[in-house]
């Protein structure tokens, strides 16, 4: 019998009224979890995720079963005597492969009444109910089953938990995979970085390149090489707080690229690309070092404006010129048309950087209804 895991949460699974046994045993779930995502072993995965069952189901007994070149191995079991632990059956000679097949969830009051199991395969054991949910995103995976030494008809609400908890099962067993082959690569790569001080110090830089790189890619636009969304966002509340400190004024540029739409369908998405960088260019060009640029959707840029007139009508000017001499240079088939919404700081201080941006797009909305 495995060794139960104790959660720091004390559920009572008796507790009278369905709506408040359900509530106790959702809180319960968010604490197995918790402890599920900080498991580092597949065991431990399948240790929790059985505990869990059996007290979510009030069950004698619950096993997790994996699929495995086309058989059922039955990889851990929590009971009061293990049942089928380290046994492999073909998909067809038990539920387990029913389910994993079929990706749904099974609930059966007798075990010799239903037509899917094989009578041989449970006849020799206590079981006398069970439940089984599946394994299953794009493909199965496995199955947790419950089973019962007297006949049991459980509920609906306990069969959506218990599935429940094979889907967040599921989901840690793929962060688990993806975390041991990240500790696997890191183990193959230290092996070699061991063989020499030269060859330690260059890979530790490299390494160290890699993930200022993977830190930088999470916070810049692919297309433009500008901040995306996210980056903005982190870098432009930092200059509030600061520019609030030093009492600088600030205002919120949104400029979107007008009937960006048509220039896709009429040029192709090719043009539609260099619509969105020549923007870009441009705004790369016309503002300062101090101010920070940002591409918030597909044509929609965001510029954080320091030290300057609240409603930005030196940058605004500028990026006029800068347009009208593109458009002049006939560069590119398309003519590019450029709406500039400002939302200055001062006015709405207390209001968060999102908001912000949103008062300067219907000021962009706003202007291009009055025209």
């Amino acid at each position: 019998m495995s060794q139960e895991y104790e959660y720091p949460l004390s559920c009572n699974l008796s507790t009278d009224g369905m709506n408040s046994n359900y509530s106790h045993l959702l809180e319960y779930l968010l604490i197995v979890t918790q402890d599920l995502f900080q498991a580092r072993s597949l065991n431990k995965i399948m240790e929790i995720a059985l505990v869990a069952a059996r007290k979510i189901t009030e069950s004698d007994g619950a096993t997790f079963v994996l699929l495995d070149h086309g058989f059922c191995y039955y990889a851990e079991e929590n009971a009061i005597a293990p049942l089928w632990k380290g046994q492999r059956v073909p998909l067809n000679h038990s539920i387990a492969g029913w389910v994993m097949l079929n990706c749904q969830p099974v609930m059966i009051a007798d075990v010799y009444s239903d037509d899917r199991l094989i009578r041989n395969f449970y006849e020799t054991t206590f079981v006398k109910s069970m439940m089984m949910v599946s394994l299953c995103s794009q493909k199965p995976m496995g199955s947790i089953g419950t089973y019962w030494q007297n006949y049991h008809e459980p509920s609906i609400e306990t069969l959506r938990l218990l599935q429940t908890l094979a889907d967040i099962t599921l989901a840690t067993m793929a962060n688990f995979q993806a975390y041991s082959e990240l500790e696997r690569r890191l183990r193959d790569r230290t092996t070699t970085l061991e063989t020499t001080n030269i060859l330690l110090q260059k890979e530790t830089q490299t390494r160290k390149v890699l993930e200022a790189e993977v830190r930088l890619l999470s916070l810049t636009d692919e297309l433009t090489g500008m901040h995306n969304r996210r980056g903005f966002f982190l870098l432009a509340e930092q200059q509030i707080r600061l520019a609030k400190r030093s009492r600088t004024n600030i205002s919120i540029l949104f400029i979107e690229i007008e009937g960006f739409k048509n220039i896709q369908d009429i040029w192709g998405q090719e043009y539609g690309d260099d619509a969105i960088l020549a923007t870009a260019r441009l705004l790369k060009r016309i503002c300062r070092n101090s101010d920070t640029i940002g591409r918030l959707e597909e044509a929609e840029f965001v510029v954080l404006a320091q030290g300057c007139d609240p409603d930005c009508y030196t940058i605004k000017e500028r990026l006029k010129n800068a347009l009208s001499q593109l458009n002049e240079s006939k560069q590119y088939p398309f003519y590019l048309a450029i709406n500039v919404g400002v939302q200055d700081y001062e006015s709405k201080p207390h209001l968060p950087l999102d908001d912000l941006i949103t008062l300067a797009q219907i000021h962009v909305y706003q202007s291009r209804k009055d025209n």
